[in-house]
C-alpha cells in the first residue's frame, strides 16, 4: 500500500507540473486531496472547466489520481465517508483504496457510436470497479455483487451513493455495468436515477 501511494504521489506531481497548479487553489481537507490543474480542452464538446486532479476522497486513496470538477470530487469525498466506508466497515481492518475503473474520458455514454456524451467527457464522472482493504484484500464489483457476504457491503455502498450522485448505476441497470459502479452528478428534473 505504501508503494502505490509513492507511485500516486509521483503521479500526481508530474500531473501538477503539466497543470499548472498554485497552492492556493489545491484542497485538503476532510481527506479530499485535489490539486488544481489547467482546463481540459476538447476535444469537439468535451473538456472539463476548473479540472482537479483528485488522488485521495474520504481519506481513501484512489488507484490512479482521477481528473473530475471539484463538485464531483466533494460528491465522492461524501460518499466515501457516509457510505463507502461505513458499508465496509472493519472487514479487512477497513477500505484503503478505491479501484477507478474511469474518470475523465472524451467518450459517448457506453462508448455507443451517435449516443450523447457521458459525463465523463466534461469530468462529472467516476466509474469504481473494487474495494481494497488494509490487509490487501479486494472486494470486486463483478464478482462480489451476488456473492454472500460481499453483496450486501457493496449494495450498501451503491444504495449509499443515490442522493450524493444524480446517477448511479451498477450490476443491475444494464451489461455495460456488470463490473463497476457508475457516480455522475448530472441534475435530473425527477431527482437522483439510481439503478
Amino acid at each position: 500500500m505504501i508503494r502505490m501511494r509513492s507511485v500516486a504521489i509521483v503521479a500526481l506531481a508530474v500531473l501538477t507540473a503539466c497543470g499548472g497548479s498554485s497552492a492556493s487553489e489545491d484542497v485538503a481537507s476532510r481527506g479530499l486531496v485535489a490539486v488544481k490543474r489547467s482546463s481540459v480542452d476538447g476535444p469537439g464538446a468535451c473538456g472539463v472547466n476548473n479540472a482537479y486532479i483528485v488522488t485521495e476522497a474520504g481519506g481513501v486513496a484512489l488507484s490512479r489520481p482521477a481528473i473530475m470538477t471539484m463538485r464531483t470530487a466533494r460528491a465522492l469525498d461524501r460518499w466515501v465517508r457516509n457510505g463507502a466506508i461505513p458499508a465496509i466497515g472493519e472487514r479487512g481492518g477497513g477500505l484503503a483504496e478505491l479501484t477507478i475503473a474511469s474518470h475523465y474520458a472524451c467518450r459517448t455514454r457506453n462508448s455507443r457510436a451517435g449516443a450523447k456524451l457521458s459525463e465523463h467527457a466534461k469530468g462529472r464522472a467516476i466509474d469504481i470497479s473494487s474495494f481494497v482493504m488494509r490487509d490487501g484484500s479486494r472486494i470486486t464489483v463483478l464478482d462480489g455483487w451476488d456473492k454472500s457476504g460481499d453483496s450486501r457491503l457493496l449494495r450498501r455502498a451503491h444504495k449509499a451513493a443515490c442522493g450524493t450522485f444524480g446517477t448511479v448505476l451498477g450490476p443491475e441497470s444494464d451489461q455495460h455495468h456488470q463490473d463497476h459502479f457508475h457516480f455522475d452528478v448530472a441534475d435530473r428534473r425527477g431527482g437522483a436515477y439510481c439503478r
